[in-house]
Formats: structure tokens, C-alpha cells, sequence
């Protein structure tokens, strides 16, 4: 009797179950053996595009080959893209997929190797951890993030970072180990503190070093001194990188996907709130430099993002870093464009200040165009009439809870502008980031959850979302403003002048690539000086 041969799952339906999340996938065959094993920064999107019919046209024959094979997958999230790599090659080693060519030989990820019995310990690079003894650090996804950092090490601790055996007579007297004085002048127990302090900073003691690294970016940028501010930046970023804690993945320590609707009821119950948060905000000021303080507004639906509804500001009213005066403006900003324009909607319904000011709004601002009702928040009217004349449809609602970055002074400034605004019973909190306490209006005590909590994980990642939002906001500022700079030393170029060209070309970028003509039709620019601008920005 021959065998009924088995039906291949059509696996398009279950992609919609998939999470837009970094993470791991695995690709298995009718046999449930691994024959692939891929990263992504977004699995939903990574995963769906295999099972596009016009992926399958353009494939290559290997690629072809792998989908015909494919009778199931699994996906496995992680927290950042560096953790997916680390995960990817760990998977890869372990099942040794056959259709994987990458992290199929033995190269592993760097680890950080210091021998503590050496009189002169050294830290140095290792592909491999062994039973010798010696402290390790790592692994580390981003190989050239932690050359940078041990380079960082060399000169902020003064601790060797190469070679091997006791400093020889050019290292004791080298003025790369001048911090905070040379080997030469110390003894090797006076080493040794260096060395203790350098591994504190290794296993991720790091906060203080960095925020005084954000303090000389501040000031260098203040200074127009933009060479210096991106190089401080880019330290940062490497230092970050290279500090952040990192999972170790090990046999059955696959990370499970997250469940959010069970994590936004668990936060339902931990706050008392009469119901589910359908809809939350979080506010994040982010005020590294003076020049731009900045500010966003991340929402999350269901317990997921919807990026659609992120809002980005200029703090425009305060002066200086006052992260309480920030809070409140883009509070302020935030929920009286919301009432007005729902007001403006319809005359008719009732007070905003009602116990539930969401049914007032919903009847009337069903069709209120999104940009419209938040246009302004982005720092650019013009930009937000056109788009209030294009956008879409779609309804808007105060949200069920309010979530704002920092303790009681950034909870306090926020909760009086919803007092003024009459949104008195709407839901706020405060997440202090040092000790992750949740603060509430008219409570003295702050409340913590268990580290395993998932209402505190979801509160967690609904901040550092903001976070990153605010801060890649801040980043692009500050980027466009060092692009900018270069016309500062260009000859006749007044301030002014600058501006006018801005305007017109949008970037020094579109500058550059216009021509004599069309920089001397900008009002304000002749012949002569347009002459003057296409020829110092052809040789800078």
C-alpha cells in the first residue's frame, strides 16, 4: 500500500502571528531538521518576504532550493539587533543548517581576556573562553565598537591593552599611559587599582564616564567646535555598545516571544486601573546639548508600537537644561492641540473635563485629520498645513494612560498642565530610570515591581523607546546642524546670507550639487558671491 504523501502547510497564514521585533528565525524541512537560521531587525517583515510570490520569481537557485524545502519556521525575539547577531551565530554552530555559509567555520565572536595572576595584567582580545583562570568579558557583537573602547581604556584608566608579560622599558615610559601618571612612576599594586576600576567599567559601570563624555559633547557643540562634538558622539555610541549588558544564549536558553496583551493587563491590575490600557503615551526629553533641547511622544496600542502616532518637538519656551519646564511645554503642546481641535470639531459636545473625556472627543473628532490635529508638535507649520490637506482620516483619542520619564519632579510638572487643561482623572505615572520606581500623583511612596514583571517590562519598553526616538531626533539635529556649519567659513557668507540658502536648497548637500545660476537666483546673492559659494564647496 503506498503511502499518502504528506500535504506541505501553507505557512503565509501564520506569518501574521510573527512580531515586528529583532530577533532569529529558523527555517526547518518536512523532517523538522534546521536547514536555515537568519537575523532580522524586523522579523515580521524579514519572514513575510520569503513567502512573497515575487520573491520566489527572483530568487536564486540556493534561495529557491531553501523554499521549496521549507515546511515550518520559528521565530525567537531578543532585545537589539547586537543580541540577534550573537544569537544567529550561536544557532548556526549549534544545528550547522545546510544552507548556511556564514559562522559555519569556528569564527567566533570577541571576548576580553585579563590574566589577574600576571604582576602587570594586560587586556587583550580572545576568540575563545578556556579554563584558565583569567577574567572574560563579552561576547561582543560589534568587533570595531569594542577595539574603540579598549583604545578608550588605554587612556583613561592607563591599563595595556596589548603585547604580552611585564611592560617593557618603552611602555613604562610611553606617554600613551600618562593617565593619570606613567607606568614607569607607579608600582604594580598602584596597577592593579587602574585595572580593577577599567573591569568595573567593562561589566557595564559605565553611567557616570558616559554622562561626562555627553557633558563635553554639550559643551564642545556650544562652543561650534562640531569636529569634537562628533567624535565625543561617536564615542558614546561606542561605549554604549560595548557596555550594554548582553544575554548569554545557551542550549534551551531560547528567549520566548513576548505576550503583550497579557502584559498590558498585568499592568491594568498593578496600577488599579479600572480597565485594560488600550492606548498609551510616553514623553522623553532628551537635552544633551543646549543648542537643541528636544522632546518625544512614543505610543503604544495593544501593547506594541504604532509609529504612526509618534510625535517629535523643539522645546521652544525654556532656556537651559530644565527637563521639569520641558515636561511641561510638551504636555502642554501635546493635549491641548487634542482638545482644541476636537473642540473645534464639535461646538456642541460636552465639557472636556468630564470624568471621561475620551467619549466627548470621540464623537467629536471622527473626522479630524491626524496632521491637523497635531501639526505644530513637529516645529514646522507649513509642513503640517500641507500635510493636514493630504493625510488620511482617522480618529483620535486622549490616551488611557500617560507615562512620563523621571520621578517627581517631571511627574508634578506634567500632572499640573493636565490640571489646567481639566483632564483632572486622567491615568499618569512617572518611571524613574535609576531604580525603575513608577510614581504616582498623591501617592509619597513610589511603587516597584518585581525585575520579572511583565507590567514593568512593558513600561520599560515603552520608555526606552522614547528614549531612542528623542534621542535619534537630537542625533539628526545635531548632524544637520555640523552640515551646516561649513558655510560659517565660506567668504562673504553672512549669517543671514546662510539662512537665505538654507531655505532655498533645504541642505548644504542640495547646495553643493546646484549650479552658479541657481545659487546666484537665491534673493540676496549676486553673481559674484554665487561664484564664491560653488567654488568653496566644490574644494570643501
Amino acid at each position: 500500500m503506498q503511502s499518502v504523501a504528506k500535504e506541505k502547510p501553507d505557512l503565509r497564514k501564520k506569518v501574521h502571528e510573527v512580531p515586528h521585533k529583532p530577533g532569529v528565525y529558523l527555517m526547518r524541512d518536512r523532517f523538522n531538521r534546521v536547514i536555515y537560521v537568519g537575523k532580522a531587525r524586523d522579523l515580521r517583515k524579514r519572514v513575510s518576504s520569503y513567502f512573497l510570490p515575487s520573491k520566489l520569481a527572483v530568487a536564486d537557485i540556493k534561495t529557491r532550493a531553501m523554499l521549496d524545502a521549507v515546511w515550518d519556521f520559528e521565530t525567537h525575539t531578543v532585545r537589539s539587533e547586537a543580541e540577534s547577531i550573537l544569537l544567529e551565530g550561536k544557532l548556526i554552530k549549534e544545528y550547522r543548517p545546510r544552507y548556511n555559509l556564514s559562522f559555519r567555520d569556528d569564527k567566533r565572536f570577541l571576548l576580553v581576556k585579563i590574566d589577574m595572576s600576571e604582576e602587570w595584567p594586560r587586556f587583550r582580545l580572545a576568540r575563545f573562553k578556556k579554563d584558565d583562570g583569567a577574567r572574560y568579558f563579552g561576547p561582543y557583537a560589534h568587533s570595531g565598537a569594542l577595539r574603540q573602547t579598549l583604545n578608550f581604556m588605554r587612556k583613561k584608566f592607563g591599563v595595556l591593552t596589548f603585547g604580552r608579560g611585564s611592560p617593557t622599558e618603552r611602555e613604562l615610559k610611553s606617554a600613551t599611559y600618562q593617565v593619570p601618571t606613567r607606568l614607569s612612576q607607579i608600582t604594580a599594586g598602584q596597577y592593579r587599582e587602574r585595572v580593577a576600576q577599567a573591569c568595573e567599567f567593562l561589566e557595564g559601570h559605565s553611567r557616570e564616564m558616559i554622562a561626562t563624555l555627553e557633558e563635553e559633547m554639550r559643551k564642545a557643540a556650544e562652543k561650534m567646535d562640531f569636529e569634537k562634538a562628533a567624535e565625543l558622539r561617536n564615542m558614546t555610541e561606542d561605549l554604549r555598545s560595548t557596555t550594554k549588558p548582553m544575554r548569554r544564549f545557551t542550549r534551551g536558553s531560547l528567549p520566548s516571544a513576548i505576550d503583550p496583551m497579557a502584559e498590558v493587563r498585568a499592568l491594568a491590575d498593578a496600577l488599579q486601573l479600572p480597565r485594560p490600557p488600550v492606548v498609551m503615551e510616553c514623553f522623553d526629553i532628551s537635552n544633551i546639548s543646549t543648542t537643541h533641547v528636544v522632546a518625544s511622544m512614543v505610543c503604544f496600542r495593544d501593547g506594541v508600537p504604532d509609529k504612526d502616532c509618534y510625535r517629535r518637538y523643539r522645546v521652544r519656551t525654556v532656556e537651559g537644561q530644565d527637563d521639569f519646564a520641558s515636561m511641561a511645554e510638551v504636555v502642554r503642546r501635546r493635549y491641548s492641540r487634542v482638545l482644541l481641535e476636537a473642540r473645534e470639531a464639535n461646538p456642541d459636545a460636552a465639557e472636556f473635563s468630564q470624568e471621561n473625556p475620551n467619549e466627548a472627543i470621540s464623537r467629536g473628532i471622527r473626522d479630524i485629520v491626524e496632521a491637523a490635529v497635531l501639526g505644530g508638535l513637529n516645529d514646522d507649520d507649513d509642513a503640517a498645513e500641507t500635510a493636514a490637506t493630504t493625510a488620511k482620516f482617522v480618529a483620535v483619542r486622549l490616551p488611557d494612560v500617560i507615562i512620563v520619564d523621571g520621578g517627581k519632579g517631571q511627574l508634578s510638572a506634567a500632572c499640573r498642565e493636565l490640571q489646567r487643561l481639566g483632564l483632572h482623572d486622567l491615568p499618569i505615572i512617572g518611571l524613574a530610570k535609576e531604580h525603575e520606581e513608577i510614581y504616582r500623583p498623591g501617592r509619597a511612596l513610589p511603587l516597584q515591581l518585581p525585575v520579572d514583571s511583565g507590567a514593568l517590562r512593558l513600561l520599560q519598553r515603552i520608555r526606552d523607546e522614547a528614549h531612542r526616538f528623542a534621542n535619534a531626533y537630537h542625533q539628526l539635529l545635531m548632524k544637520k546642524r555640523i552640515g551646516e556649519s561649513i558655510l560659517d567659513d565660506c567668504p562673504g557668507v553672512s549669517q543671514n546670507r546662510k539662512n537665505l540658502l538654507l531655505r532655498r536648497f533645504g541642505s548644504v548637500n542640495r547646495l553643493r550639487k546646484a549650479s552658479v545660476e541657481e545659487i546666484a537666483a537665491t534673493e540676496g546673492i549676486g553673481p559674484k558671491l554665487a561664484q564664491e559659494v560653488h567654488r568653496f564647496l566644490q574644494r570643501h
